[in-house]
């Protein structure tokens, strides 16, 4: 028994090695390929072909990032109903009560959010 299970995390630890080194070998390797002739054109900000004007740095309201991170967190969270949904009826009375309390949760999450004013677009 124990046997197998060192086995099993020696697999892990092996591949984790790899991983990790062959991360190290890609960002010395992007290092000593990449060009490094720089010019004042290649620093400016893209504007879909257009010069850009003014300044080339804004910057922007941390209620954006703030407004993203929350999308992508109830999109995430939605993604868990539709399995759930699907064995809904194997699962029993617990999984529903179980997955009340997760919307619960949610649902003060999102509560907070809009009590907190994140959810204004100003």
């Amino acid at each position: 028994m124990h046997g197998e299970v060192a086995v099993n995390y020696t697999a892990v630890l092996i591949t984790a090695i790899a991983g990790f080194g062959l991360i190290a070998v890609l960002f010395v390797a992007s290092s000593i390929l990449s060009p490094r002739r720089y010019s004042e054109k290649k620093v400016t900000t893209y504007e879909c072909g257009m010069l850009p004007l003014g300044r080339f740095w804004t910057q922007v309201h941390i209620r954006y990032y703030i407004f993203g991170i929350l999308f992508v967190l109830f999109d995430v969270e939605a993604v868990f109903l539709f399995p759930w949904a699907i064995v809904f009826l194997r699962l029993g009375p617990v999984a529903f009560y179980e997955m009340v309390i997760f919307l619960a949760i949610l649902l003060f999450g999102l509560l907070y959010a809009w009590k907190k004013g994140v959810l204004q677009w100003k």
